[in-house]
């Protein structure tokens, strides 16, 4: 069932009415209110009303379809690496990375009020924490130290609103703080990230892409996709093409097209952007040893690299 907890639901509301009344200065974020992915989108469009989206194909799907300008995804944990299923579906949504934002990661483990003048919940008597895979793969050492089960959900707010629903007093949610706030929860222990530098890169999505000047002075990105022949050293040939050439690439992750586990498809950034005569040349290269290549989107570094 794609719907959001009902306690988020009124929220979710007021804010599509107000996303509603300028589409084009919406931005779709997945996740209930409260979410990581609401804060980076307040902080990195403060001028853009947030559109919450139930999962991230709903998030794409509202910039394809005209609902909203932008949307921003998370891609890619400093530390629990990169987030399930992006990788397929941008290459696949038509839309163009048009910018990038760094957002640091805290998390809190919450749980519902005790009665009024009670004691504050315990941290020992939480037994299971609701969450995100993401977050409950930050706090994996948290959640292990207390013997508590993670449990999946489909995001940290939404799982906050969750465990407020169910009113069970041993069973927590691990989310923003600003999510206990929202739904009603006490939070029981602060910042249970296992690491205090946790860092969430997320991409910025539009209908069509941005063309940017080269310019040394203003560092920018290049991300795009591409397929390997099926022969002999095809990756070393292809990673041969950005050395030779001088270009720095940031990042490179592979993954199987497809269930015949015989086509590889790699995702990567470099730095630098088509109009830079040794990006040029570096993709062209990089194109001659592929069976594809293609560009998803050129934007501004958020952040400097090396």
């Amino acid at each position: 069932m794609m719907s959001f907890p009902d306690l988020a639901l009124p929220i979710v509301e007021q804010l599509r009415a107000e996303a509603q009344s300028n589409p084009a200065k919406a931005i779709a974020f997945q996740g209930s209110p409260g979410a990581n992915s609401h804060r980076a989108a307040l902080e990195a469009r403060p001028n853009m009303a947030p559109l919450p989206c139930y999962g991230f194909a709903n998030a794409i799907d509202a910039v394809k379809s005209g609902e909203a300008g932008q949307a921003i995804i998370p891609i890619e944990n400093s530390h629990n690496g990169r987030v399930a299923d992006i990788h397929f579906l941008l290459p696949e949504s038509g839309l163009s990375i048009v910018g990038e934002y760094f957002l640091p990661i805290h998390h809190a483990l919450m749980a519902p009020p005790t009665a009024e003048g009670g004691p504050k919940p315990s941290l020992a008597s939480i037994k299971g924490a609701y969450s995100h895979p993401q977050a409950l793969g930050q706090s994996r050492a948290f959640l292990r130290e207390h013997d508590i089960v993670p449990l999946d959900f489909v995001d940290t707010a939404g799982a906050a609103a969750h465990v407020a629903k169910l009113g069970d007093r041993t069973i927590g949610a691990i989310s923003p703080a600003i999510s206990a706030e929202l739904y009603g929860l006490e939070i029981v222990e602060d910042h249970v990230e296992d690491a205090h530098d946790n860092m969430t890169r997320f991409v910025i999505l539009a209908d069509k892409p941005t063309f940017l000047s080269v310019d040394p002075d203003k560092p920018a990105m290049t991300t795009f996709i591409f397929d390997v022949k099926n022969i002999p050293a095809a990756l070393y040939k292809v990673l041969g093409c950005f050395a030779t050439n001088g270009v720095n690439m940031t990042k490179l992750e592979s993954y199987q097209v497809g269930a015949s586990f015989s086509a590889t498809r790699f995702y990567a950034d470099i730095i630098g952007i088509p109009g830079d005569p040794a990006v040029d040349r570096a993709l062209e290269e990089c194109a001659f040893h592929s069976k594809e290549l293609r560009i998803l989107g050129t934007y501004e570094q958020a952040r400097k690299r090396g």
